[in-house]
């Protein structure tokens, strides 16, 4: 195309025609001032187009994201209802929590009838999701209506859509630790550690109190002591110390018995007990020693309730204790939670093969072996005994005195606790020594000899007590006490000398 311009008035041989190969600046600008325009014009067809449109509305969800499509979806939104916005959070909120809830049920479902509770209670509570979207004003105003949302049913449907979720929440926290096998496995250790802490206190402190019971010196049996040093005090010319000792004190042909208490009572049903099953109790002699707090108590119960059946019985203060160097023959040791159960002669006709003591082992797999007993860290120890070899008990024990001496036990006794004066081979106890001094030394005893336990264990049969020579009540329960096990106590207040004045007076409640 060619464009028509004047000529410059200086015209000359450059004056008028078409210029070749480009516009002047000026018409230059003519030109896009001129697209601009149809531009424009061109934008403000299509917008108008756009505006006027009446089912746009209608098919957002249909519609590219490219070109005048994109425009077109810019404008809509601007247009949307803001109330259908909010519709349709609410409604997932809600849909989200059915979700939740029927899975919960689902798995109460599976627990059965232990939370059938539970699985009522999110049941209901899904269904009452469920019944919020299809009530009357809810269907018709919110989901089925395409005009505008109605603000105040939207709002009353928020918040009963909230209150429902507020429960569910509550409902789920509440049950999620039912549900959450690692919080049930911890929560179950958590209780088992509390519980078993306080079963290990219970434990402690009922050991103490029992300990406390079986070494406090009972009512009863200070209200006997005091009644017979009374006795003793307010009759002395009935208790004279000028008797000559019985020979059948020192008869190696005789059945001696060593008894070691301050327990007045105790040792009368010692005594009792062992004369009332013996066939020949004038062949019976008991050498009684206690302290001298407790001996004339002693003198005055045997003086007033003498042995029956012509039995012997000799009391000394554990200071003047020599008897033992003088009886040549053998002698029982007994305690005095003990209760003789047969005649005891037959123990003399034991072979104890050149040992000094006969027991009753009492060890069972690792329990009750020197290693429990002694220090196996101290070399001494270490080099002279077995941490394995299996303890014996103590309070039924039968010596040779001759072997006694042969292998020169008492020096053997006074040497190890002089090694021990700084506690460090043993702790405290008479047992520990007792092994130290008899071992290698010592004869097991067949266990019908002695039963033990009935100071703490409530399960010994009635069969194992009924064919026992002698039972023992080792432990803190002892049947002269109020913690005594009820089943095995009259087996020892049969024994009770319950004639004698001072046992009535003194209520021993027997």
């Amino acid at each position: 195309m060619a464009v028509a311009v004047r000529g410059s008035r200086g015209g000359g041989g450059g004056g008028g025609g078409f210029c070749l190969g480009g516009f002047s600046l000026r018409s230059f600008f003519s030109f896009r001032i001129f697209v601009s325009a149809m531009f424009s014009l061109l934008f403000i067809a299509t917008l108008s187009v756009v505006l006027t449109n009446p089912s746009a509305s209608d098919h957002n969800s249909g519609l590219p994201t490219t070109g005048n499509a994109y425009v077109h979806r810019t404008f809509l939104a601007l247009n949307s209802d803001p109330l259908k916005t909010r519709l349709d959070l609410i409604y997932k909120q809600a849909s989200d929590h059915i979700t939740l809830v029927n899975a919960y049920a689902t798995y109460a479902r599976k627990l059965k009838l232990e939370i059938s509770r539970q699985l009522a209670m999110f049941n209901d509570l899904a269904q009452n999701f469920t019944d919020l979207q299809i009530k009357p004003p809810s269907r018709a105003s919110l989901f089925e209506s395409d005009g505008p949302v109605d603000e105040e049913v939207l709002k009353q449907f928020e918040k009963e859509v909230k209150d429902k979720v507020k429960t569910a929440r509550l409902m789920i926290a509440e049950a999620k630790e039912n549900y959450d096998n690692q919080l049930k496995i911890q929560k179950l250790q958590d209780t088992i550690f509390a519980v078993n802490e306080l079963l290990i206190k219970a434990k402690k402190n009922g050991a103490f109190a029992s300990y406390i019971a079986a070494k406090s010196i009972p009512k009863s049996l200070h209200c006997l002591a005091m009644r017979l040093v009374e006795e003793r005090v307010s009759h002395p010319e009935n208790y004279t110390d000028d008797e000559e000792p019985k020979p059948e004190f020192e008869d190696p042909s005789l059945y001696h018995y060593a008894i070691f208490s301050d327990n007045v009572i105790a040792v009368s049903v010692v005594v009792r007990s062992v004369v009332k099953n013996a066939q020949e109790p004038w062949k019976h002699v008991f050498h009684v020693v206690t302290d001298r707090m407790n001996l004339e108590a002693m003198k005055v119960w045997f003086k007033m309730r003498p042995v029956e059946g012509g039995a012997h019985l000799e009391m000394k203060a554990v200071e003047d204790f020599t008897f033992l160097n003088i009886i040549c023959a053998s002698i029982e040791a007994i305690g005095v939670s003990k209760v003789a159960e047969k005649d005891l002669t037959r123990l003399w006709k034991i072979d104890l093969d050149g040992k000094v003591n006969g027991a009753v082992e009492t060890c069972f797999g690792s329990f009750h072996r020197y290693a429990q007993y002694l220090n196996f860290s101290h070399p001494r120890i270490m080099e002279k005994f077995n941490p394995k070899a299996c303890a014996w008990a103590y309070g039924m024990n039968i010596f040779d005195l001759d072997s006694w001496r042969h292998e020169k036990c008492t020096e053997q006794y006074h040497h190890w606790q002089n090694l021990n004066a700084d506690d460090t081979l043993w702790r405290s106890g008479t047992l520990p020594p007792g092994l130290i001094t008899f071992y290698s030394t010592t004869k097991s005893l067949d266990k019908s000899w002695h039963v033990l336990g009935l100071g703490y264990n409530p399960s010994i049969s009635m069969d194992e007590i009924n064919n026992a020579a002698v039972i023992h009540y080792n432990g803190n329960m002892k049947p002269w006490l109020d913690i005594a096990l009820n089943q095995y106590k009259n087996l020892w207040t049969k024994y009770v000398d319950n004639d004698m004045e001072f046992v009535q007076m003194c209520n021993f409640g027997l």
